[in-house]
């Protein structure tokens, strides 16, 4: 299952992470962020124990939107080492994905 990252634990579950993190940026009003939910929840079992896999509703963690400079969703980031290695905007094939992830983990 997706874990929940907030504006609370974000730096200590995100950045601080000793795996690679994949952060799906998303609202609940937002169509796409819907029909990219089921996805983002394959990942989450597919990669469980190599990669972290979880979801940031920008409405209630607008401090991590911010910062991030989220202005469309869904977003999806894949984070390493406390850095952004990749920023996707929209809806993305489950297979595009994996290949950022995959690119990550190595």
């Amino acid at each position: 299952m997706a874990l929940t990252f907030t504006d609370a634990n974000f730096e200590a579950d995100v950045l601080k992470s000793a795996a690679p993190v994949l952060v799906d940026f998303w609202a609940e009003w937002c169509g796409p962020c819907r029909m990219l939910g089921p996805t983002i929840e394959e990942l989450a079992k597919e990669y469980e124990g190599k990669v972290k896999v979880g979801k940031v509703n920008v409405d209630d963690n607008p401090g991590i939107a911010a910062k991030y400079g989220i202005r469309s969703i869904p977003t999806v980031m894949i984070f390493k080492d406390g850095k952004v290695l990749e920023q996707m905007v929209g809806v993305q094939p489950k297979e595009s994905l994996k290949k950022r992830i995959d690119a990550a983990v190595v």
